[in-house]
């Protein structure tokens, strides 16, 4: 069971809109969440871009907005997470906004849960960042269920 973790947009988004794996995103309420305040910015880009692909409506997707504002997540300042961001991202040759998770979960030496699969993949390559990555979909991981 993962008790203390930051988490991204593609998790945070599964909270208020239901998609593959938003059973699971919410069994993660039970942990202390983190976030970089990025998480914000790329939640309201995907809403936009729900309504723009009619998948939501305006008025949908304000709700969403607020349900979204209601999560229990701290937030820390993504400026003070660049540099070391962009050290990860040179290094994973990896986009730098989800390097910024990373670099939360590196400074707080936990877990960064995600439902980006290529972000797993390039973490669990680079075993030497010492960054522990989880996929969503790894439910035994994140709700500590029985693996037997």
């Amino acid at each position: 069971m993962i008790p203390h973790a930051v988490v991204d947009s593609s998790v945070a988004i599964k909270w208020v809109v239901e998609e593959e794996g938003s059973d699971n995103a919410r069994s993660v309420s039970h942990a202390m969440l983190e976030a970089p305040d990025l998480l914000l910015i790329e939640c309201a880009n995907i809403l936009w871009k729900k309504v723009i692909l009619a998948d939501l409506n305006p008025r949908e997707a304000g709700e969403r907005w607020q349900l979204l504002l209601q999560a229990p997540v701290r937030f820390t300042s993504s400026p003070d997470l660049l540099e070391t961001a962009l050290r990860i991202s040179l290094d994973l040759k990896h986009r730098v906004y989800d390097c910024v998770y990373l670099a939360l979960a590196l400074q707080l030496e936990v877990a960064l849960i995600t439902a980006d699969s290529k972000l797993v993949t390039a973490v669990r390559r680079k075993k030497s960042l010492g960054i522990h990555v989880v996929a969503l979909s790894d439910t035994r991981m994140i709700i500590g269920a029985d693996t037997a």
